[in-house]
């Protein structure tokens, strides 16, 4: 095939593969198989492979691609993306709907959509061609996520229409089905999980590699026009009619309400059942006047336009009987008891389990076996129980107490002074603090052997194969190939994980052996000052606690773990294996947080707190776990606590992670 001969396949495959997309991802209406699109994108990969000069940024084959960015460049959006005030009941709305037609002088229709819980962006193109995609922000200023954008497959790269310019704006989020996919391969791996949709959706978007963002399954809904030339909208009805023929994936629920009685009465047809049959995630619903000309009218607060508001749905409970309460033996030996539920529907998920937390928690709510309960689950993995009815008592209910004895071993438990939490004194002994201590020892933050889950490690404890965690570097591939679902390639993959993680850096090996109130941060401080692990296990409890961030707790906990034989017998089989146990001499990392001292609080917007203290520590910044004086930055998310207050009181800056990100590019 000659070159004129290419470039015409080329742009016959581009225009088919972008018609798939639009038909698969925006009109939900696929004409061809996977197998048969498949075999489109290869081809084409082929050829551009072989004609470089005719790769270009719009072809489907740029939807993933590119180095990993070192971070996000800042975007100064056209016009500022306000946020919504809300709504939580009728009068709320019936008072919107007042102001609106007292400065309109009129009547007014509204738009009825649907509020996706997702991460707002807005999206630029320039003759037809998507050029530029950033995050809202603060509103005026975003971050740049053109090339992971792209990997969006519901986001057009091309307009069925070329207009000269374009800005929308839309939202980002992630479908339940790759959710619960996403949680559970992250939970397999022992990796944080995230909280809800929106969250893993924003931590998505951020990566900084485009092909993690890609492998996440995210999507997309469009429903503004920000900024056009080339046309004309008058109405947001017409506008989401003219993103749609643009080509993008508009929500298919719009209503056209003739007045506020009716937006009411469409509000009250959102039962709990409607939400949870949709594939993705809303927490309500957003109302907006139709007519675009009346905007500019009612205008803006400095927060958000008297033109629209956002209906946000009630948390959703449910009554449910305590069949039972069991217990859960974690690596360090505390026994967390969860009640099982009478199974009911919440969020759109049956649920049947709701943790207890601790002995205090169970007596302060007074939670009896054969309790009827109020269960809530408000976008969280893990439901909680709001309250008990103690009017549907019947006298038969049980008053559950903490065992004497583990579950897991018959070891003694015992609740240490000034803890709120039981302890199973079995310690290795435990097979249930063994096989969660060997789960998080393989686990992200700490020695990271990807491919070990919990079901593989439970498989290699029942079948004899490891004791404990340094049995991991003794295996032999004649071993896995006995276990089910073991290949020699399968084989191959784990031996290889296990052998690259003896590179780790002392600090995950730390924080992987599991010494009690050893945590990241701990281990990071201890790592840097002691150099060895040799060294540690020498130290006295004057030069621990000597150390900042480590107190009394930490010091007595590090020399117990030492002075038990048989920790040291687990020490010196990593020894053998090659582990590295001692500390890279690189020095302390210089960036635009050197000096500078963070304290993390609340549930961060898009990261971790794992990745929050990484970030930090890589760009020279210190994270400490109180505040104080000599602290530089709070950095707060969602549920702040006491740590928020206290920065509060002694005039401590408090960002969130969007200042984080901020601090991070200077």
């Amino acid at each position: 095939m000659d070159l004129a001969a290419a470039r015409q396949r080329v742009e016959e495959l581009r225009r088919l593969i972008e018609e798939h997309n639009y038909r698969y991802y925006v009109l939900d209406q696929p004409s061809i198989s996977d197998r048969e699109y498949d075999d489109l994108m290869q081809e084409l990969l082929a050829l551009e492979e072989a004609y470089p000069e005719l790769r270009t940024p719009d072809s489907p084959s740029q939807r993933v691609g590119g180095a990993p960015r070192e971070e996000f460049n800042q975007v100064r959006h056209p016009q500022v993306l306000l946020s919504l005030n809300d709504a939580f009941n009728e009068g709320d709305l019936l008072e919107f709907d007042r102001r609106v037609r007292g400065l309109a002088g009129r009547p007014v229709e509204y738009v009825i959509e649907a509020k996706i819980d997702g991460l707002a962006v807005a999206l630029t193109y320039r003759d037809g061609l998507f050029t530029l995609g950033a995050t809202r922000g603060d509103g005026q200023v975003g971050e740049e996520v053109t090339a992971n954008l792209r990997t969006i497959p519901a986001l057009p790269l091309r307009l069925r229409r070329p207009l000269p310019f374009l800005v929308v704006r839309g939202e980002v989020y992630m479908p339940k089905v790759a959710f619960t996919a996403l949680n559970a391969a992250r939970e397999e791996a022992g990796e944080p999980l995230f909280a809800n949709p929106r969250n893993a959706a924003a931590g998505s978007l951020r990566q900084l590699d485009p092909k993690i963002t890609a492998s996440r399954s995210l999507s997309l809904f469009v429903y503004q026009v920000i900024s056009l030339t080339g046309a004309e909208v008058a109405s947001q009805a017409g506008a989401l009619d003219f993103l749609a023929e643009l080509g993008f994936p508009v929500n298919p629920y719009r209503v056209v309400a003739p007045d506020i009685q009716a937006v009411l009465e469409e509000v009250k047809s959102w039962t709990p059942e409607r939400r949870a049959s949709l594939p993705y995630e809303i927490d309500g619903l957003v109302i907006k006047v139709n007519d675009l000309g009346l905007h500019p009218v009612l205008g803006a607060t400095a927060k958000a336009p008297r033109w629209a508001m956002a209906y946000k749905f009630p948390a959703e409970q449910a009554a449910a009987r305590v069949e039972g309460i069991i217990l859960r033996v974690g690596r360090t030996g505390v026994l967390t008891p969860t009640a099982v539920l009478t199974p009911v529907r919440l969020a759109g998920t049956t649920v049947s389990r709701a943790t207890l937390h601790n002995e205090d928690y169970i007596r302060e709510k007074d939670i009896r076996i054969g309790d009827t309960v109020i269960v809530q689950k408000a976008g969280d993995i893990i439901p909680e129980v709001v309250a008990v009815l103690p009017e549907r008592r019947t006298g038969s209910e049980e008053v559950f107490t903490m065992p004497e004895r583990c579950p897991a071993c018959g070891a003694a438990v015992v609740r240490p002074p000034g803890e709120a939490a039981h302890r199973c004194t079995g310690g290795l002994a435990c097979p249930a603090q063994v096989l969660e201590g060997i789960i998080h020892f393989a686990s992200r933050g700490a020695m990271d052997i990807q491919g070990l889950g919990p079901a593989i490690v439970a498989q290699l404890l029942e079948a004899g194969l490891i004791h404990d965690a340094a049995d991991l570097y003794y295996l032999k591939e004649e071993d896995l190939l006995k276990l089910e679902r073991f290949g020699r390639q399968s084989a191959g993959n784990l031996l290889a994980a296990i052998a690259a993680s003896k590179k780790q850096p002392l600090e995950r090996l730390l924080f992987a052996l599991g010494i009690r109130n050893v945590g990241q941060r701990a281990a990071r401080v201890l790592a840097d000052h002691f150099g060895s692990l040799d060294k540690l296990a020498a130290a006295t409890l004057e030069e621990l606690t000597a150390l900042p961030d480590i107190g009394p707790r930490i010091a007595e906990s590090i020399r117990e773990f030492f002075t038990e034989p048989r920790n040291r017998a687990v020490l010196e089989k990593l020894k053998k294996a090659g582990v590295r146990l001692e500390a890279e001499d690189a020095g302390t990392p210089a960036g635009p947080l050197t000096g500078k001292t963070f304290v993390l609080t609340g549930t961060l917007l898009g990261m971790t707190r794992q990745e929050a203290e990484e970030l930090i520590t890589r760009a020279g910044g210190k994270v400490s776990s109180s505040v104080s004086r000599k602290t530089d930055y709070v950095v707060a998310g969602d549920k702040p606590g006491s740590k928020y207050e206290r920065a509060r009181e002694l005039g401590v800056p408090v960002i969130d992670a969007d200042g984080l990100r901020q601090l991070l590019r200077r």
